[in-house]
C-alpha cells in the first residue's frame, strides 16, 4: 500500500490492526500533541476492541505541581519584577491563586511567545528584573538554553529563568514502576525523540520488556506506530522503534542536547498527581546561577490545600479517563477550569471536551 495517499493508507492500517491484534493491549501516549491529535481525528473509533489508548503525563502545563506554581506567584509579587510567561500558564491554578489572578491584583505578569521576547523585555526595562517562566520538556529546553547563552553574551544583568522544565524518560520509568499503572506499551513523543533520539528510551524494552515506538502526529502515523507495537508483541520482541523517521534519528539532535547539558543539570522535581521524581527536572548549572531565578529570588510558601474532586493527577497517570472525573464538563470547563488538564490546549480533559464526549476514550 502506497503511503502517498494518507487516507487510504490509514484505512489499510486500520484493517491490519483489526486483523493482527490478538490480545488486549493498553498503550499510553506521553505527549500532549498526540493527545490532541488522537482526540481530534476520532482515532479511537478506528481501533480494535482489544486495544485501549491512555493519555499520560505528556502535557508540561498539566504536570506542573501546585506548590511550584505557588512559588512562581510569590516571585511574581515582588516589586520591580516582570514575570514573562507563555499564555497557557496564566490560568493554571496553584493552591489558592493563578498568574492571571495575580496580574489582576497588580503583579507585572506579561505574555511572551518565546524566551527571546523575555530577553527583549529585559533590554527594554533595565530598571526591572525580568524572570522567564521556563515550562516544557526536552523539546523547548534547548531554546531556553539558547536564550541564556544570548543573555551571557549580551551581559544582561536583569534576566533570569525560573526553571520548571521536566524530563520525559524518568517519568516513564516511574510509571512502569508504579503497580497501579498497567501499561503494555508506549507511543513515544515524536518531538522529544527528535531531540533525544532513541537511546534514552532503550530501558523500556530492555529492562521492562515493553514495546515503544516514536510516532508522528498524523492519524496514519499513530496507526502505523500502533501496528508496530502489535507486531512486537506478537513476535515477543520488545524494542524501541522509530515510525516518525522524517523527524527522528536514533542519535537525536546532538546540538540541541549539547545546549541542554551545557546550561542545565538534572534534579529531583515535583509532578502533579505523581509526586517527587528523581532526576526528572532541570535547574541551571552552578556556573550560571546568576541566571537562576530560584536562587536569585528565594521565596518560601506554605503548602496549600489541594482541590477536592479534581482527578487531574489520576488522569495523568492513566488511572482515569477525563469522563470519569466528577467535575468534567460540569464544574470544570475550558472557560472555568478547575484543574490544569482542562486549562492547557494539550490537556487530555480539554481535548475530550473540545472534540466530543467519548466513551472509554472513543469519540462518539
Amino acid at each position: 500500500m502506497k503511503r502517498s495517499n494518507r487516507k487510504e493508507y490509514a484505512r489499510f492500517l486500520q484493517e491490519r490492526l483489526h486483523e493482527e491484534t490478538e490480545r488486549p493491549l493498553t498503550v499510553m501516549e506521553v505527549c500532549g500533541t498526540h493527545t490532541v491529535a488522537i482526540a481530534k481525528s476520532g482515532l479511537r473509533d478506528l481501533l480494535p476492541e482489544k486495544m485501549r489508548l491512555l493519555s499520560g503525563p505528556g502535557c508540561p502545563v498539566c504536570v506542573t505541581d501546585d506548590y511550584d506554581l505557588d512559588l512562581v506567584m510569590a516571585v511574581a509579587r515582588r516589586e520591580g519584577l516582570i514575570l514573562a510567561t507563555f499564555g497557557d500558564m496564566m490560568r493554571v491554578p496553584g493552591t489558592e491563586s493563578s498568574l492571571l489572578r495575580e496580574k489582576s491584583k497588580g503583579a507585572d505578569v506579561r505574555l511572551v511567545y518565546s524566551p527571546s521576547d523575555a530577553l527583549q523585555l529585559a533590554v527594554e526595562n533595565p530598571g526591572s528584573e525580568v524572570v522567564f517562566l521556563g515550562v516544557g520538556f526536552e523539546t523547548t529546553t534547548p531554546v531556553v538554553a539558547a536564550a541564556i547563552e544570548q543573555a551571557v553574551q549580551m551581559g544582561l544583568q536583569n534576566f533570569s529563568v525560573f526553571s520548571l522544565h521536566k524530563l520525559v524518560p524518568p517519568i516513564m520509568r516511574t510509571l512502569l514502576e508504579d503497580p497501579q499503572v498497567q501499561i503494555d506499551a508506549f507511543l513515544n513523543p515524536g518531538h522529544v525523540c527528535a531531540i533525544l533520539g532513541t537511546e534514552p528510551f532503550r530501558f523500556i524494552a530492555e529492562e521492562y520488556g515493553k514495546p515503544c515506538v516514536a510516532a508522528g502526529f498524523e492519524a496514519a502515523d499513530i496507526l502505523e506506530a500502533l501496528l508496530l507495537i502489535v507486531r512486537q508483541y506478537r513476535e515477543e520482541s520488545p524494542a524501541v522503534e522509530i515510525q516518525y523517521k522524517r523527524a527522528v534519528r536514533p542519535e537525536g539532535n546532538p546540538v540541541a542536547v549539547g545546549f541542554i547539558e551545557k546550561y542545565f543539570t538534572p534534579v529531583q522535581a515535583r509532578w502533579r498527581g505523581i509526586g517527587e521524581v528523581a532526576a526528572s527536572g532541570l535547574e541551571l548549572r552552578e556556573e550560571y546561577a546568576r541566571y537562576d531565578a530560584r536562587k536569585r529570588f528565594p521565596v518560601a510558601v506554605k503548602p496549600g490545600k489541594r482541590r477536592q474532586g479534581c482527578a487531574c493527577g489520576e488522569i495523568l497517570k492513566g488511572l482515569k479517563l477525563p469522563l470519569e472525573c466528577p467535575l468534567f464538563a460540569k464544574v470544570c470547563t475550558p472557560s472555568q477550569p478547575v484543574g490544569p488538564c482542562m486549562v492547557s490546549t494539550e490537556g487530555s480533559c480539554a481535548a475530550y471536551y473540545r472534540y466530543g464526549r467519548q466513551k472509554s476514550g472513543v469519540r462518539s
